[in-house]
């Protein structure tokens, strides 16, 4: 489900994830555990800094829906804690983290982006952003709190309420992702950001400072924690329902 590949040595060393799930990289239980694991190995690792990159045409398209809607509400309450610890464990990594968005980076894929410092999105028809409310599920505290950090709050408010998805340019626009670039320099150019990130500034300071830019997230995500049980049992309703179903045939139809 993910690949990790070291790229340099000592001070310039640089892991690379490459989620390689599906064609599109979308989310389930199994592969929100592996990103979670796998961040959690590299805060304690020798690598200096991380990118996390998809494949194919995809980042990732966010959240497995017919998973979602096969397993209904049992598989929500597994798959809900383990989509929150994947996003917390990228987000809370005290060293630098570039996504290079090879493609779409939709829903839960877009909040897998935020949490890193630094995006790089391909030139093309990727699209990136938050459709949850379209899609009928409320987003857990943390994803609102990664894009409140990330693009600011009236930015937040419009990805969200909007749902919309973007073009690398219209993201650009908007903060949501740093650099667009050809698609052949995205991989290249944000292994270099990393590891300038990494060399360029001493490790416990670029810890300190970005524990402390991210300080008033990560709190508000623990003191409203209480929202879980709604949030749980609104994902609950739309497996069964029929809102989320009826919106997987309208985006797959034809």
């Amino acid at each position: 489900m993910i690949e990790l590949e070291d790229d340099g040595s000592g001070d310039a060393r640089v892991a690379v994830l490459r989620l390689d799930h599906g064609p599109v990289g979308a989310m389930d239980v199994e592969l929100c555990d592996a990103i979670a694991e796998r961040f959690r190995a590299l805060a304690t690792s020798a690598v200096r800094a991380v990118v996390v990159t998809g494949t194919g045409r995809a980042f990732s398209a966010g959240v497995d829906l017919k998973r979602f809607l096969a397993g209904g509400g049992p598989y929500v309450e597994r798959f809900l804690p383990a989509l929150c610890e994947s996003f917390r464990a990228v987000f809370e990594l005290p060293k630098p983290v570039v996504a290079a968005l090879n493609g779409h980076a939709i829903a839960g894929g877009c909040v897998l982006a935020a949490c890193a410092d630094v995006r790089l999105m391909a030139e093309g028809g990727g699209r990136i952003g938050v459709p949850e409310a379209r899609v009928g599920p409320p987003f857990p505290r943390i994803a609102i709190e990664v894009l409140r950090h990330t693009v600011g709050d009236v930015a937040a408010r419009r990805l969200t309420i909007g749902a919309l998805t973007y073009s690398p340019a219209e993201a650009l626009a908007m903060g949501l992702v740093d650099r667009v670039l050809p698609p052949e320099e995205v991989l290249p150019q944000a292994v270099a950001t990393a590891r300038a990130m990494a060399t360029e500034v001493p490790p416990d300071t670029f810890a300190l400072t970005k524990a402390q830019l991210r300080r008033d997230a990560l709190e508000r995500t623990s003191r409203y924690a209480d929202e879980a049980a709604a949030v749980t049992e609104l994902w609950s309703r739309r497996a069964a329902d029929g809102w989320t179903a009826r919106y997987l045939e309208s985006v797959t139809r034809g």
